[in-house]
């Protein structure tokens, strides 16, 4: 390894802070220009409190299953292990699916297309600003363990 290798993933942001981001964007757009997309005898609000619930249930699953691996949940921190209990053996990334959700549980509960919009950006964000980086690191740091983990788990779903 160079004498310049960080043990982290170097993620361009802090997913929190890109998620708070984009939701603040999507409700600054919606305020500027309401864009609805349900219809109105749909119940919005009962259903995307599902969806956001959900996405909240998974983040905590995955986080609560990294925790009692003893590995670091900050992009910012050094990973210690390949999780692969829990959501890890659907996904390599619940963390950000659940957020997902609950962006898109958000967007349907005020009925705002503009929440569903930005999560073009906060996907390219995420996909190529953290998870590309996240990859790249662990391949570093883990080789051949995080390879196989790789090919026997998805991205996303």
């Amino acid at each position: 390894m160079s004498g310049n290798w960080r043990d982290s993933s170097g993620a361009a942001i802090r997913p929190p802070i890109a998620w708070a981001l984009a939701l603040i964007g999507g409700f600054a757009l919606d305020w500027l220009y309401r864009l609805p997309f349900l219809p109105t005898a749909m119940p919005a609000g009962a259903l995307g409190g599902i969806v956001f619930l959900a996405g909240l249930a998974l983040l905590v699953w995955a986080a609560g299953t990294f925790r009692r691996a003893g590995t670091q949940i900050q992009t910012t921190r050094p990973t210690s292990t390949i999780v692969e209990e829990g959501p890890y053996r659907f996904t390599r990334n619940p963390i950000y699916i659940g957020m997902f959700l609950g962006l898109i549980g958000v967007a349907i509960a005020i009925d705002s297309l503009w929440l569903i919009l930005v999560l073009v950006p906060f996907y390219l964000v995420i996909r190529y600003g953290v998870v590309a980086r996240e990859e790249a690191y662990l391949e570093r740091k883990f080789g051949d363990v995080y390879l196989a983990y790789k090919a026997r788990v998805r991205r996303w779903l």
